[in-house]
Formats: C-alpha cells, structure tokens, sequence
C-alpha cells in the first residue's frame, strides 16, 4: 500500500504565495510519477502539476508561468510552488501517486485564495 500525506495549504491573498508538500510512504518502490491535482466546489477534480521519474515535467495551462512541481531528493516527496495566486485557484489540491497504472490519492489540502 502507498500512503500520501499532504501539507501547506491555506488562505492568502491574491497575488500571494504557497508552498504544498507530500511526502509519500509505504510501498513506493518504482513510481512512475506523481504529481497534484485539485477540485473546486461543483467542478470535476483536474490536473495540476505531474512529475515522472525521469523529471518530465506537466502543467496545466491555467498555472503554467505561476506554479512549479519539483521533487525531495529522496523522490518520496513532491512539491508545489503556487505564486501570483488567483481567486480560481481556489480547491482543495491532492497528491497523486501513480504506479504501475494504479493511482493513489491523499487526502488533500484546502487551499483558499481571497481578500
């Protein structure tokens, strides 16, 4: 089994900053990649940010240029970097782990971005 625990979400400012954290445990050994998705009240969950294990690197359009993924040096852990944040980019944002075609999710981490 895999465990994903996330960190760091929030309230802020638009135009603020924030840094989520998921460290993954369990049975991790050759993970394909893992990365962060997020779902807003009433929307479907949709990609953020995905990573592989050959540092491949996925935006979705409306965070390109704001946010960036990156990932521990023991690669158990993902990062997300949120700058000039927005208003839509309010949701609460999961952790994905996908391995060997199953995908394991975290619990997720609110994140609220107003005034």
């Amino acid at each position: 089994q895999v465990q994903l625990v996330e960190s760091g979400g929030g309230l802020v400012q638009p135009g603020g900053s924030l840094r989520l954290a998921c460290a993954a445990s369990g049975n991790i050994f050759r993970i394909n990649a893992m990365g962060w998705y997020r779902q807003a009240p009433g929307k479907q969950r949709e990609l953020v940010a995905t990573i592989t294990s050959g540092d491949s690197i996925k935006y979705a359009d409306s965070v390109k240029g704001r946010f960036t993924i990156s990932r521990g040096i023991a690669k158990n852990t993902v990062y997300l970097q949120m700058n000039s944040l927005k208003p839509d980019d309010t949701a609460v944002y999961y952790c994905n782990l996908e391995k060997w075609g199953t995908n394991y999710w975290g619990r997720g981490t609110q994140v609220t971005v107003s005034s």
